[in-house]
């Protein structure tokens, strides 16, 4: 199970990435784009925590909570 939740993770973000670079409406003013990082690093960060790998971990949280307060700021606006 943790495995698939690494995958998807992994997929959210490269998608977000991916989009960002080719598809401009898509980028980090964007409640999608950061909503698909919130998504991802929060399985990836389930992913690492089921490894026990404490960096992976605190990497992904402070990812997930930028992608948040981003969020938040856009919702704001």
């Amino acid at each position: 199970m943790s495995l698939v939740a690494g995958i998807i993770g992994v997929v959210c973000i490269l998608v977000a990435f991916i989009l960002d670079e080719f598809y401009k409406k898509l980028n980090s003013e964007t409640i999608p784009y950061n909503l698909l990082n919130i998504l991802g690093a929060g399985l990836l960060m389930y992913y690492a925590y089921t490894l026990q790998s404490w960096p992976f971990v605190v990497l992904n949280a402070v990812w997930v909570i930028a992608a948040f307060v981003k969020t938040v700021k856009i919702l704001k606006a």
